[in-house]
């Protein structure tokens, strides 16, 4: 019996936006990284509360 093993080829491609572009990129990251740290905060105070771990779905609720 033979053994085919197959290479994935990859390619590497360089993005370069456009103004409009960037101006939406750096606001979806805002908005990521506000959401993001909310959620850490939460479960920062949750613990020093002496509550325990709070899910994602508790989370999401909670968030929108």
């Amino acid at each position: 019996m033979m053994v085919v093993k197959k290479m994935i080829k990859t390619i590497r491609v360089m993005l370069i936006p456009n103004n409009k572009q960037n101006t939406k990129l750096f606001r979806y990251a805002n908005t990521a990284r506000f959401a993001y740290n909310w959620a850490l905060g939460r479960e920062k105070e949750n613990y020093k509360n002496g509550g325990k771990f709070l899910s994602d779905s508790d989370l999401r609720k909670e968030f929108t």
